[in-house]
């Protein structure tokens, strides 16, 4: 700290000793501004209102008098009590738990608190759990769920965020999604450009906006190019699911053989491997296989899996960003997350007959 600031500082009237806590007007003459400005600051809306300087003034000022503000008072006038509901398929996959994290970490620099409820398959919760603590929250973010089955949690009072979800069905709440309609088309033309024509669709058989667009452009992609084929197989989101629906996928009869298996989640390609391998076929030589997610197991896998990368946690943090605005009373930023395709060892062109 410079002298000159030293000075300033030791001029003004330091918090008396043995006094229950300092004050927001002990802030303010300690930082030199008004209680209003200490205010704003600390409440994260001096944006455009005080000076980044002025900001950070106020902001080294509560640290070194170790203030810390009155939360329930605050919350009392405001009317909020700073939780957010996040609901989430299932706790079990690396992916939601990086969506949690990302939104936690904002939550967190806003003073909010983050309620984790895991809703397996996307199947709305019963109302009962949540009749009485829908005063306790602030508004709900859910992932991969349809907006009807949220009805029991959120009523027609808490704003609402949905992610992964289909934006002309959110029922007026505010969507955050990644491009998977482009991630699907990079990984058809990445097996397109590497001469396969015969695909086979690993899908998950979950009724879910997320896997019928990612069905969906898929099919497109590959129907424009003339002499492909597309075999689709649905599947449970599990290895053995995936391992039991690849093998009858490849014992059915049908005029052209799969040379590329294009999957819908990373754990499902790992399924794949297990099949492919038990009839004695190679990865990449005899068949290619794609993920999507870019989970740890991908890079485990051998040969290592091409995929495409979701960042879960920018995912999260998307989706927190966008309550809080709503919360604000302003209507969050449109447009999808871009995603990315990770070319690894699992693809290559397809073998000569």
């Amino acid at each position: 700290m410079c002298a000159v600031h030293e000075s300033r500082r030791k001029s003004r009237h330091p918090v008396a000793r043995g006094s229950t806590r300092p004050t927001s007007r002990d802030v303010a003459q300690a930082a030199g501004v008004s209680q209003a400005a200490v205010s704003l600051v600390l409440g994260d809306k001096w944006r455009g209102r005080v000076s980044e300087t002025t900001a950070e003034r106020v902001r080294e000022a509560a640290r070194e008098l170790g203030y810390r503000p009155n939360l329930a008072a605050r919350n009392l006038r405001l009317g909020r009590t700073r939780t957010v509901l996040l609901v989430v398929p299932a706790l079990t996959t690396e992916f939601f738990a990086g969506v949690y994290t990302g939104a936690a970490r904002v939550a967190a620099e806003r003073g909010f608190g983050v309620v984790l409820y895991p809703s397996p398959e996307g199947v709305g919760p019963a109302r009962d759990p949540f009749a009485s603590a829908q005063a306790a929250l602030d508004g709900v973010i859910a992932s991969s769920m349809a907006a009807d089955a949220l009805t029991a949690i959120r009523g027609d009072q808490l704003p609402l965020v949905m992610l992964d979800s289909d934006p002309e069905g959110s029922l007026g709440a505010a969507t955050v999604n990644l491009d998977i309609t482009d991630g699907t088309h990079q990984i058809a033309d990445h097996l397109l450009g590497l001469g396969h024509r015969h695909f086979l669709h690993l899908a998950a058989d979950i009724p879910s906006w997320t896997f019928e667009v990612r069905a969906r452009a898929l099919a497109e992609r590959l129907a424009a190019v003339p002499g492909t084929s597309l075999r689709t197989a649905h599947t449970p989101m599990s290895i053995e699911g995936a391992l039991a629906a690849t093998e009858s996928a490849l014992a059915a009869p049908g005029p052209h053989h799969p040379t590329a298996v294009v999957c819908d989640d990373d754990k499902l390609a790992a399924g794949v491997y297990k099949a492919l391998r038990r009839r004695g076929l190679r990865i990449p030589d005899d068949v290619s296989v794609t993920g999507v997610d870019d989970i740890a197991l991908a890079a485990a896998l051998d040969p290592e899996l091409t995929t495409v990368r979701l960042d879960a946690e920018l995912f999260g943090e998307r989706g927190m960003q966008a309550l809080l605005t709503v919360l604000d009373g302003r209507t969050p930023d449109a447009g999808d997350i871009p995603v990315e395709l990770v070319v690894r060892a699992s693809t290559a062109p397809p073998s000569t007959p």
